[in-house]
Parts: structure tokens; C-alpha cells; sequence
């Protein structure tokens, strides 16, 4: 019995940490926008969505160590520098878009609150949950996660039932590839990574269980909060399909208020003005476990990083919580302009570092590491300067490289370099 507990708090702890701000508002209006073909849409978004992130915390249950872990076979000083540069990014963007988010749809159109008395408030408690750290998995996987899911079912549910399930025609060339570039704002492959670290910690916290124990418990949590995950992206998106010729969204609005339009449109439609509290709330909490969960993981890499140091992690929890309310006063669409670069450069190097280090070691050994880190670096540079600085010039080179008119242009020169350093390898 003690067991199935475990495995259900962990399950719902992690479901929660990994569910926030984007998980939420993008889903919807990518199934809008696909239309008829929002199947193939939700097929693109669960691979970088769902597929990739738990398979990160299934590399997580083969390390049992932190994220510096992860790149260490490429170099110590890549993995410094790559650990640095994701929990830089994780406290800049996805923790303070949830408070954004939070303002937005859930606190300012009910109280009229400025963003900094919001973000504020919302990161005090943030702190005060990252504060309690022996606590966090208890908290949100007994409380907090179940009431998400329940009132997340019940949207989605009724949502369904009540919809005329008319599509519009898809606005979309491609839909599984627009589908897998959405997966990418969700943050989750980041989020694997860094709460992976975070569940690890929690674990060791609360028990000294063997190492093929936790390794279990860990797996099928993943697995677990992974359908969790499926279930509601797929249910979103369908949602999201279903009122195409119900909802009327103003092309003319930013991303960000289109998403809340149509996540509000919806909510309303389906429960009634009872919907829109139902909306706010699920909102505010879905946002506020992510953001527990990356300030947490932040502190706990610097604590480990500096002596095992409970100085070090109480300040490093206070930097954080500060820096997003600095940067929650930004709105959600503005948010998001500033991640996709960042996102198509970090991003594809996180991918590869999650199945490099979840594939058997005797096909991930530190040279195949080294070349396949590499060439996915070299091949996401055009993707990232197309979207800072796009030129003719850029645009011949991205003609050569396959796949790289969708930002994958990565994709292919590492698994090439995959399989011919496995050759050489096995060669020599």
C-alpha cells in the first residue's frame, strides 16, 4: 500500500511541476488553428510535449544524479556551463510566464491588481513553498495536483459534450511540425530535466530505498504523469478544434490574448459563468506548482554546487523568486517573442542530451556525445539567426540543410553523426 502511495504522489507531484502556464493557454488555440487536422497537430505537439520530457525523467531514473550529470560525457566544462545556462533560463522565462499568465487571465481582470503587486504576492509564496523543501512532494502530490486534474477533466469533458464539433479549415502547412515547434514553448524538455532533479532530491529526502527501487519508482511515475500529460494536451487541443465555428478569435490580438480569449470562450461555453472562476483558479494553481518546481530546482543545483550549502540554497531561492517578479511584470506574449530564440538554441541540444543519456551506455559513449552535442549546436545556429536576424544569405544556407525550413535542420546531421561515430566506435 505504501507503495501505490508513492507511485501515485510522485506520479501527481511530477504531472504537477510539469503542467504550467504554456501547458495550459497553448494547446487550445493550436487545436484552433488546426482545424481538421488537429490530430496530426496533437501528434507533432506530444513528441517534444510529452515523448521527450519523460523520457528525460526516465534518464533521470538511470542517473539518479543531478542535471550536471546529463553533459558530463561531452565535457565538465560543458556541463557547468550548460547547467548554468538552463537554470538561468528557467528562472528568466518559463517561471515568471507563470506569474504572467496568472495576472493576466485569473487575477487582473477580477481585482484589477497591477502586474507587480501579482507577480509579488505570487512569488512570496512561491518562496515559501521552496522554503519548506522536505515538504513540496507531499503537498502538491497529495492537495494541489489532484484538484488540478479533476477541474481540468471537467473543462475538457464538458467542453466536448457541449461542443457543436464543427472545424475550420486548417491554417496550417504543416500541422505534426507546427505541432512539435509549439512543444518546444511548453518548456517541457527543460522542465524534465530540471524537475527530474528536483523529484530525485525529494525521493532521497523521504527515503533510503535501493538505487533499482527508486529507479522503479521514478520510471513509473514518469510513465504515469506522461499519459496524464497526453490525455489533457490531446483533450486541449480537440477542445480547442471543436469550437472553430463557436468561437470567434480576433486575428488581429497578440498570441497571448487569442490563447485566453479562446481558453475563456471556452470555459464559459462550457459551465456556464461559473466557468471562468473555475478557469482562474486552475490557472493560478497549474502555474504556481511549475514555478515551486523550478525555483526549487534551481536551489537545489547551487546548494549541491557550493558545499551542500543551506545558505546557499535559501539565497538562491530569494535571487530567484526576486528575478521573477522582475520579469513577471513583462506580459505573457512578450514573454514568449523573447524565449524562441532562446528555446531553438537550447532546446534541440536538450533533446539530444535526453536520449543520449537514456539509450543503452554502449551506444552513448563520451565520443558519440561529443560529435552528436556538436552537430546539433552547428545546425541550430541557423534557426536562431533566422529568428534574430533573417537575411537571402541565411535563407540560401537554410535551403541546403534538410529539414531546416521547419527549425529542424538539426535533426538529420545528428543522427547521422549518431550512427557513424557508433560505427567508428565499434570499428575500432
Amino acid at each position: 500500500m505504501n507503495k501505490t502511495k508513492d507511485l501515485l504522489i510522485t506520479s501527481f507531484a511530477l504531472f504537477s511541476l510539469f503542467f504550467g502556464a504554456g501547458n495550459l493557454l497553448l494547446p487550445p488555440l493550436l487545436g484552433y488553428n488546426a482545424g481538421q487536422n488537429w490530430f496530426w497537430v496533437t501528434l507533432g505537439f506530444v513528441i517534444t510535449a510529452v515523448v521527450i520530457p519523460i523520457i528525460g525523467i526516465y534518464a533521470h531514473a538511470k542517473l539518479q544524479g543531478t542535471l550536471y550529470d546529463f553533459g558530463k560525457k561531452v565535457s565538465t566544462i560543458f556541463s557547468f556551463i550548460y547547467c548554468v545556462l538552463i537554470y538561468l533560463i528557467a528562472v528568466a522565462i518559463p517561471s515568471p510566464r507563470t506569474a504572467a499568465a496568472t495576472h493576466e487571465i485569473a487575477i487582473h481582470p477580477n481585482f484589477g491588481t497591477s502586474p507587480l503587486l501579482t507577480s509579488s504576492i505570487y512569488f512570496i509564496l512561491v518562496l515559501v513553498f521552496a522554503l519548506n523543501r522536505s515538504k513540496i512532494l507531499n503537498i502538491i502530490g497529495k492537495y494541489l495536483t489532484p484538484f488540478i486534474v479533476i477541474m481540468l477533466l471537467l473543462v475538457i469533458g464538458i467542453g466536448l459534450y457541449s461542443a457543436q464539433m464543427v472545424t475550420n479549415p486548417t491554417q496550417m502547412d504543416t500541422p505534426i511540425v507546427a505541432g512539435i515547434l509549439e512543444g518546444y514553448q511548453t518548456f517541457d524538455a527543460i522542465a524534465a530535466v530540471v524537475v527530474g532533479a528536483v523529484i530525485i532530491i525529494s525521493i532521497n529526502i523521504k527515503t533510503d530505498a535501493t538505487f533499482e527501487a527508486k529507479k522503479d519508482l521514478i520510471k513509473k511515475s514518469g510513465l504515469i504523469a506522461g499519459f496524464g500529460l497526453f490525455i489533457i494536451y490531446a483533450g486541449l487541443i480537440a477542445v480547442g478544434a471543436s469550437y472553430g465555428t463557436e468561437i470567434d478569435i480576433n486575428s488581429s490580438l497578440n498570441n497571448d490574448m487569442q490563447r485566453a480569449n479562446l481558453l475563456t470562450g471556452i470555459s464559459v461555453k462550457a459551465l456556464g459563468d461559473f466557468g471562468y472562476a473555475v478557469l482562474s483558479v486552475l490557472i493560478a494553481l497549474a502555474c504556481f506548482t511549475t514555478a515551486v518546481g523550478i525555483v526549487t530546482g534551481t536551489a537545489d543545483y547551487f546548494k549541491g554546487l557550493i558545499n551542500n550549502s543551506q545558505t546557499v540554497y535559501v539565497v538562491t531561492a530569494i535571487i530567484a523568486s526576486v528575478f521573477g517578479v522582475v520579469v513577471g511584470q513583462l506580459d505573457f506574449n512578450t514573454i514568449i517573442v523573447i524565449a524562441l530564440p532562446i528555446l531553438l538554441f537550447i532546446y534541440p541540444i536538450t533533446i539530444v542530451l535526453i536520449i543520449l543519456n537514456a539509450i543503452p551506455n554502449k551506444y552513448a559513449t563520451a565520443l558519440v556525445f561529443r560529435v552528436v552535442v556538436l552537430l546539433t549546436f552547428v545546425f541550430s545556429i541557423p534557426d536562431v539567426v533566422g529568428v534574430i536576424s533573417p537575411s537571402k544569405n541565411l535563407s540560401n544556407v537554410v535551403s541546403l540543410i534538410p529539414f531546416a525550413q521547419y527549425s529542424l535542420g538539426w535533426v538529420l546531421p545528428a543522427l547521422l553523426g549518431f550512427i557513424f561515430t557508433n560505427l567508428l566506435v565499434k570499428k575500432t
